[in-house]
């Protein structure tokens, strides 16, 4: 069963954006790293909009987000009751207005399906139900493993956007063809490929649909997160405009 709380000897405080934001997370749960803030950074939105993030864990891309563009109107949809208060909690102290709401995405509250915003945003689980072993955590296995549909990630994030809102997704890069079915003919899409290394394929992609627009598809170049051919060492290895992303909170447009 998902968690319904944690205690305070179960949570570990972490910087995220060079120290300018400090995140509760669950020692042993799941844990926000490098994609919500990569999501973040690619969000092409402005101070006075709206923005629904879809799954949001312990709030790490809206409170990324909300720290890039002041002034945005956040609500945050989260399934586990213990990572909605993280979110709550976290976006209190670190002064971000982000309204939590407790809910599966699957069957949304009539308010809040009543709503529509100037974006849309998610990270979706990355393993399909048949994918690997499950994780101890049941946190962590909930954040992890597909009991969703990605498909319906994907239509209620398009449901949810105004007439020429956008949704912007992360995502395990072979799962690109179950988005973009996902998404048909409703938005322009643009595809980036994150890659860890120059010469290495993308494991991950970061897809944004503009609904209503006719625009052809766009593949972007790949997003390369590190430099040289391979690890050397404990060095930080990260590419100037990733250390930019990652340590100022520096925006990436698609």
């Amino acid at each position: 069963m998902p968690n319904d709380s944690f205690d305070e000897a179960d949570l570990t405080q972490d910087g995220f954006l060079g120290g300018a934001l400090k995140v509760w997370q669950p020692r042993r749960g799941y844990r926000a790293a490098m994609d919500p803030v990569l999501l973040a950074a690619t969000v092409p939105a402005m101070s006075g909009q709206s923005v629904l993030e879809l799954g949001c864990g312990v709030g790490v891309a809206s409170l990324c987000l909300g720290h890039r563009v002041p002034g945005l109107r956040q609500s945050g949809v989260e399934l586990q009751p213990a990572y909605a208060d993280l979110a709550r909690r976290n976006a209190a102290e670190n002064g971000i207005a982000l309204e939590v709401i407790l809910a599966d995405l699957a069957r949304l509250p009539a308010g809040l399906r009543a709503r529509s915003f100037d974006h849309v945003i998610a990270n979706p689980p990355y393993f399909a139900p048949a994918d690997g072993t499950a994780a101890i955590d049941s946190g962590r296995e909930a954040a992890q493993r597909e009991a969703t549909p990605l498909a319906l990630w994907i239509d209620t994030g398009l449901r949810r956007l105004g007439p020429t809102g956008v949704l912007t997704v992360i995502q395990s890069a072979d799962r690109l063809g179950e988005i973009l079915t996902a998404i048909g003919t409703r938005g322009a899409i643009t595809i980036l490929p994150v890659a860890a290394r120059t010469g290495r394929d993308a494991g991950r992609v970061i897809v944004q649909a503009r609904k209503g627009s006719r625009a052809r598809l766009r593949l972007m170049a790949p997003l390369v997160l590190h430099e040289g051919m391979e690890h050397a060492g404990d060095r930080d290895s990260h590419r100037p405009q990733m250390a930019a992303i990652l340590r100022h909170g520096a925006a990436f447009q698609l």
